[in-house]
């Protein structure tokens, strides 16, 4: 079984996500060729069924116009043809049309997987053929009444073809079957005419013939595009939505694994604090020999090694209890009113101890008239005292740390800490910006440490609306820059002059 990683889970997918893809686009290619072998026109069956379906809808849709039609074509035809054969072709037209408005309603209420595609494009091919032999009795008996009816008879012809041209597209052998007949009628009266007036006219229907042709196959290919396009579409948001819900479930297992993360966490910190306790306690009594002096001096020593390494264990379950907690949006601001200028002059001197063992030097540039910022003491003090041991801990000997307290130009107040440290390779900042994560550079020169101290100290001041900015080259060192927003700062009110407002209220 293959290893489950974050980048994966990420995805929402499973760890053989390229063989599933690849197996799911063969599966679908081997089903569009099975479909084509087995189809009548060499289309998948969903592409067949809509334009087959776009028939139907366009005849059911137009058939009160095409009775009108016809019912028009009669009353003008009996200008010239006895009222009785006129009324006998009505009868006929008004029968096919009807035939062909039952079927395609048929067809479009009878559920696509029952569909018999091969059969119903026999029925409509076939209708739509008996429908042109309709129209064309009509035009052959105008074109033997008289030579002043080719005019007209040729005037329905155009009319018929426009007509059968656009409802009948999506399925050309309809349109070729269907034009078939007035072509036919077309060409024979052409025969018999001498004029070359009616000559010219006849050829010119001719052209308009094979042009509607032409645009029933434009029309095909473009009705066939379309119903392509919107496949693919489907067939996208498909994926798409099969994609959200993979990334749903690992959604959903993430916040259960970090849920019972913070459990075993909150658990765990209790169980490890407790025996802690006691050893920090007990180290600490045999380290200052409470009860006497040691009958081996190396006793002392190992009292302070486990001493320091149980303090050391301590501060690394607090930050990773508080990085959990920032993570999970536990984290709650108490918040008040702190002078940030004075916190990072306390943080500074609680580190001066350990900065003067490394011939460090710290120059200051601070800003005591500041106001003061409703913050998270606690939380300052963290983060001022992550990035000011960072530093300490980078610098290596007689190295200088500067550290600048003032304001930002959108109103806010800012803390800059800079060393002189080996500095930071930028494709390995985001690295040293993950948990645990720690630059090549820091780990061969700086003490060991848990990498954990940047990644609080974003999470608190995001929690606290600011901003963070590490700027770090190699060899010329890092400087981490900590903002808090200009809505954080309380600005002092004036002082109230107690003289003016008495003469105020006695007047």
């Amino acid at each position: 079984m293959g290893e489950l990683t974050a980048q994966i889970v990420q995805q929402g997918r499973g760890p053989a996500l390229q063989g599933a893809v690849q197996r799911r686009k063969l599966a679908k290619e081997m089903r569009s060729a099975r479909e084509k072998l087995t189809s009548s026109v060499g289309l998948e069956r969903s592409y067949e069924y809509e334009l087959v379906r776009l028939f139907a809808q366009y005849h059911s849709g137009s058939s009160i116009l095409l009775l009108v039609f016809a019912t028009v074509i009669a009353l003008v035809s009996s200008l010239w043809v006895p009222i009785g054969q006129t009324t006998s072709w009505l009868c006929i037209a008004v029968v096919v049309i009807g035939t062909m408005l039952l079927l395609a309603q048929r067809f479009l209420a009878t559920p696509a997987e029952e569909v018999r595609l091969a059969e119903w494009r026999r029925r409509f091919i076939l209708l739509e053929l008996i429908t042109g032999l309709t129209w064309g009795l009509a035009v052959q008996t105008l074109a033997h009444v008289e030579a002043g009816t080719n005019g007209f008879a040729l005037f329905v012809v155009l009319m018929v073809t426009a007509v059968t041209t656009s409802l009948s597209a999506t399925i050309p052998l309809a349109v070729y079957l269907g034009l078939a007949p007035l072509a036919a009628i077309a060409l024979s009266i052409a025969a018999n005419q001498r004029d070359f007036d009616a000559i010219m006219l006849l050829a010119m229907t001719s052209s308009a013939i094979l042009f509607f042709v032409i645009l029933a196959n434009r029309l095909y290919s473009s009705a066939l595009s379309t119903i392509q396009s919107r496949s693919e579409k489907d067939a996208m948001f498909a994926e798409l939505e099969q994609a959200k819900a993979n990334s749903d479930e690992a959604r959903r297992r993430a916040e259960e694994a970090n849920l019972a993360k913070s459990r075993f966490l909150a658990t765990m910190s209790h169980e490890l604090r407790t025996p802690l306790n006691a050893i920090l306690g007990f180290s600490e009594v045999m380290q200052n020999e409470v009860f006497g002096t040691h009958a081996t001096p190396a006793y002392k020593d190992y009292s302070a090694d486990i001493h320091a390494s149980g303090q050391h264990l301590l501060t690394l379950i607090n930050e990773i209890l508080d990085l959990s907690r920032i993570e999970a949006g536990r984290y709650e601001l108490k918040e008040e009113a702190v002078q940030l200028a004075h916190i990072v002059a306390d943080c500074r001197h609680m580190l001066a101890l350990k900065a003067k063992a490394k011939n460090q030097t710290f120059r200051e540039f601070l800003d005591p008239s500041l106001p003061r910022l409703w913050a998270d003491e606690r939380a300052v003090r963290q983060i001022v005292l992550n990035i000011l041991s960072n530093a300490v801990k980078f610098t290596p000997q007689g190295g200088e740390i500067t550290i600048k307290v003032g304001w930002t130009s959108s109103g806010g107040q800012y803390v800059s800490v800079k060393d002189t440290g080996p500095g930071i390779p930028e494709e390995e900042i985001p690295v040293v910006m993950s948990s645990f994560g720690r630059g090549s550079l820091a780990i061969k020169t700086a003490e060991q440490g848990s990498g954990l101290g940047l990644p609080i100290v974003k999470g608190l001041i995001d929690l606290h609306g600011g901003g963070f900015q590490l700027r770090s080259k190699p060899r010329e060192g890092t400087e981490v820059i900590v903002t808090f927003p200009a809505a954080r700062v309380i600005d002092a009110l004036p002082a109230v002059d107690v003289e003016r407002r008495k003469k105020t209220q006695a007047a």
